[in-house]
C-alpha cells in the first residue's frame, strides 16, 4: 500500500497456534509494523505478530524485502527466521511441568525436528532427571486434590527428595493416580525411566531419535492427564456445590420455604363450618 508516496509492505493476519493457557490452540495473530520497501535495494526488518485473542502470544519474523514491479505494487519477500522457532507447538502444559529447564527442553524439541536424535535424547533425559522431584510433586498435587490419603502423600514428599529415579519409582508405584496412568495402566514414572535407562552411545541416532520421541509423547501425555483431571475435580466441586445449595433452599427447614408457606396460607381462603 502507498502512504504519502511512500509505499508499505503489507502484513495481513495469519494462523498460528497460540499455546497460552487462554487458547491452547490455531488463533488469528495480526501485526502493526510498518516496513517500506524501495527500488534502491534489500530493506530489512521485523514483524512482531501478536495473538488477537488473548494478546499474549507473540511470534517475531525477520524479513527482507525488495519493490519490484513497474508500478511498484508487487515486491520480492524473504523469511531470514522467526522466533520461537519453526516446529510442531510445544503445548504450554508440558513447559510448566519441567519448569526451569525449560529452555533446555526447547533445545531439545528443535533438535528433535532436525531429526538429531543423540542431541534431542540427551537434552529431553537431562530435563527428566533434573526435575524429576518436580514432576513427582505435581503427581502429588493431582493425588491430594483427589483425596489421596496422608499416608500416600507422604510417600510422595519422600519420592520428591529421593535422588535415585528407580527408589522414587518404588516408592509411589502404586499411589499413582488412576486418571494420571497411561492408556489406564501404564505408570508414567516407569515409562520415562524405561526410556531414561537406555545408553546414549549404545545405540544409532535413529534409536535415540525414538527414545527421545517416547520422552517427549509421555511427558506431554502426563501435562494433559494431570490438567484433565484437576478441571474434571474441580468442575465436579462446583457441582457439588450447586446440588447442596439447591437441596438447601429446597429443605422444609429452610427458612425461605417456611416464609413461602407461611403466605400461602394466609392467601388460602378459609373454609366454611360443615352445616347439620
Amino acid at each position: 500500500m502507498q502512504i504519502d508516496g511512500h509505499w508499505r509492505a503489507s502484513t495481513p493476519d495469519v494462523r498460528l497456534h497460540c499455546a497460552s493457557d487462554n487458547c491452547g490452540g490455531i488463533r488469528t495473530f495480526h501485526s502493526s509494523n510498518k516496513i517500506y520497501v524501495s527500488f534502491e535495494g534489500w530493506v530489512h526488518g521485523f514483524l512482531t505478530y501478536t495473538c488477537r485473542n488473548c494478546e499474549e502470544t507473540q511470534k517475531l519474523y525477520a524479513v527482507s524485502l525488495n519493490q519490484s514491479g513497474k508500478d511498484g505494487t508487487s515486491a520480492w519477500a524473504l523469511k531470514l527466521g522467526e522466533n520461537p522457532p519453526f516446529g510442531p507447538p510445544t503445548p504450554a502444559r508440558v513447559v510448566t511441568l519441567i519448569g526451569p529447564d525449560r529452555d533446555v527442553f526447547l533445545r531439545g524439541r528443535r533438535a528433535e525436528n532436525h531429526g538429531l536424535g543423540v542431541g534431542a535424547f540427551a537434552y529431553y533425559r537431562r530435563v527428566v532427571e533434573n526435575q524429576k522431584g518436580r514432576i513427582i510433586g505435581e503427581i502429588a498435587r493431582v493425588a491430594r486434590r483427589l483425596g489421596a490419603s496422608q499416608e500416600v502423600l507422604a510417600q510422595f514428599e519422600k519420592a520428591a527428595t529421593e535422588t535415585q529415579f528407580t527408589k522414587a519409582i518404588d516408592l509411589v508405584k502404586t499411589a499413582i493416580p488412576q486418571a494420571l496412568l497411561i492408556e489406564g495402566q501404564h505408570n508414567p514414572l516407569t515409562l520415562l525411566h524405561a526410556a531414561l535407562s537406555e545408553g546414549l552411545h549404545a545405540h544409532t541416532d535413529e534409536e535415540c531419535l525414538e527414545f527421545a520421541q517416547d520422552i517427549r509423547l509421555v511427558l506431554t501425555e502426563l501435562a494433559e492427564r494431570m490438567s484433565q483431571a484437576l478441571k474434571e475435580e474441580a468442575a465436579l466441586k462446583q457441582s457439588v456445590t450447586r446440588l447442596l445449595s439447591r437441596r438447601e433452599a429446597n429443605s422444609p427447614q429452610s427458612p425461605d420455604n417456611d416464609v413461602a408457606d407461611a403466605a400461602l396460607h394466609a392467601s388460602s381462603p378459609k373454609s366454611s363450618p360443615n352445616k347439620k
